[in-house]
C-alpha cells in the first residue's frame, strides 16, 4: 500500500470512526445502558451523572483527535500551511489532555477491576508523555523525531477500535466471560497499538526518507 492510499484509508477510517460512536453515544445508547450493566463487583458507587458527563466529554474529545491528528497526516496539502497545521496540532495535544483527564476519572469504575484500572491510568500517563514529547521536538525544530512520536501518540486514538476488535475474538469466539474478554482485550489493545507504532515507525518512509527506529 502507498502512502497515498494508506492516507486515504486512515481519513475514510477516521470518519467512519467518529460518526459511529458519536451515533452510538448520543442517539443509541445515551444513558450507556448496556456499558453500564457489565460493571459489576465495584469498589466504589458511581455517581451515574456525573460519569456520563465525562464519558460524554471523553467521547466528544477522543473524536476531535482522531480528526485533528488524521487531518494533519493525510494530507500532504494542509502541511504547505504551517499555520493550520500548527492549529490543528494544539487542537490534537489538548483534546488528548481531556481525554487522559476524563479516562483518569473513569479508570478507578473500569470494567474487569484494578487490572484495567491500572492499565488505563499507565496508557494516560505514558500518552500525556509521547504527546508532550512530540510538542517538544517541534519546539527544537526536530522535524522527523517530532513525526516518529506523533506516530506513536496517534496509534493510541485507535484505543477504543482495538478493544472491541479483541473483545469479538475473545468473547464472541473464544467465548470468555464478558469481564474477562475486556480486560485482555484492553491490555492487549495497548501492547498492539505500542508495537504497531513501532513497526510502521521502521516501515513507513516520512520525507522521503525511511524513518529509523529509536
Amino acid at each position: 500500500m502507498n502512502a497515498k492510499t494508506a492516507f486515504r484509508l486512515l481519513i475514510t477510517v477516521s470518519a467512519a470512526f467518529v460518526f459511529w460512536m458519536l451515533l452510538k453515544r448520543f442517539a443509541l445508547d445515551p444513558d450507556a445502558t448496556d456499558f453500564l450493566s457489565h460493571k459489576t463487583n465495584l469498589t466504589r458507587s458511581i455517581n451515574i451523572p456525573v460519569w456520563l458527563t465525562m464519558l460524554n466529554v471523553h467521547v466528544v474529545f477522543a473524536c476531535l483527535a482522531f480528526v485533528a491528528g488524521a487531518i494533519n497526516f493525510a494530507s500532504a496539502k494542509f502541511r504547505k500551511y504551517r499555520k493550520l497545521h500548527r492549529i490543528l496540532g494544539y487542537v490534537y495535544i489538548v483534546a488528548v489532555l481531556v481525554v487522559c483527564l476524563t479516562s483518569g476519572y473513569m479508570a478507578p469504575f473500569a470494567t474487569g477491576g484494578k487490572v484495567v484500572s491500572i492499565a488505563f491510568n499507565l496508557l494516560n500517563i505514558f500518552w500525556i508523555f509521547i504527546t508532550v514529547s512530540a510538542y517538544f521536538q517541534i519546539r527544537q525544530g526536530r522535524i522527523e523525531n517530532h513525526r516518529r512520536w506523533m506516530i506513536r501518540s496517534y496509534a493510541f486514538c485507535f484505543t477504543n477500535q482495538m478493544i472491541h476488535t479483541l473483545m469479538l475474538l475473545f468473547i464472541g469466539v473464544l467465548g470468555m466471560s464478558y469481564e474477562v474478554g475486556y480486560t485482555t482485550s484492553v491490555v492487549g489493545s495497548i501492547v498492539f497499538l505500542f508495537l504497531a507504532a513501532e513497526w510502521i515507525i521502521r516501515r513507513l518512509q516520512v520525507g522521503g526518507e525511511p524513518v529509523p527506529f529509536q
